[in-house]
């Protein structure tokens, strides 16, 4: 029988990794191998009482970090400007530590955390469009036009990389509104993986 806790602040039952039984346990497993932590990090633990609801969330993180079609340290900072776009302090936190440990500059870091636009990131004259493709997708997605998508393919991208990059920010929508929604994403401190750092 699975036990859950109930953490200060969240509003939802969370399974620990060492109650975790059946499909939940076996998703748990998928989760640390692909996120290359010895940790279930919380955020996928939200929909743990429900294995069906873990089980698409588990799919959409590892559709995107678990392919080769856009270079991790940009779909980490894709993710990172998503979340501070959409005012997710636990997200920003948690993908500013991946972007890190993929080779994010501390200037870069500073900038996700600082910026209120993508033109303030630095980054080259190649990606800049694709980001604020992406920033589209987080401020107002029914904005986007060909012209948009069309000076990211200028800048050199393909439509593979275009289509990974608006589907991780709408993936990080999608995440960001749920670790909201119960109650994880009110700050970076709650995040284990940004704080790691402070063990």
């Amino acid at each position: 029988m699975e036990t859950t806790t109930k953490q200060p602040g969240i509003r939802v039952p969370l399974i620990d990794e060492e109650q975790a039984t059946g499909r939940t346990a076996e998703l748990y497993e998928q989760i640390k191998e692909a996120t290359g932590l010895p940790f279930v990090p919380d955020m996928f633990r939200l929909t743990s009482t429900n294995p069906r609801l873990l089980e698409a969330v588990v799919a959409g993180y590892r559709g995107v970090f678990q392919g080769d079609t856009l270079p991790r340290d940009l779909k980490e900072l894709i993710s990172a400007w998503t979340s501070k776009l959409n005012g997710c302090p636990y997200c920003v936190g948690t993908h500013s530590w991946f972007l890190a440990e993929f080779g994010g500059s501390d200037e870069l870091l500073e900038a996700v955390s600082a910026a209120s636009t993508a033109e303030e990131l630095p980054v080259d004259e190649r990606t800049m469009p694709l980001m604020k493709l992406v920033e589209k997708v987080s401020t107002g997605a029914y904005k986007i036009t060909d012209v948009d998508w069309e000076r990211a393919a200028a800048a050199g991208w393909s439509d593979a990389e275009i289509l990974e990059a608006v589907f991780c920010a709408s993936l990080f929508a999608f995440i960001n509104r749920l670790v909201d929604a119960t109650g994880l994403g009110t700050s970076t401190d709650r995040s284990r993986i940004a704080s790691q750092g402070d063990e």
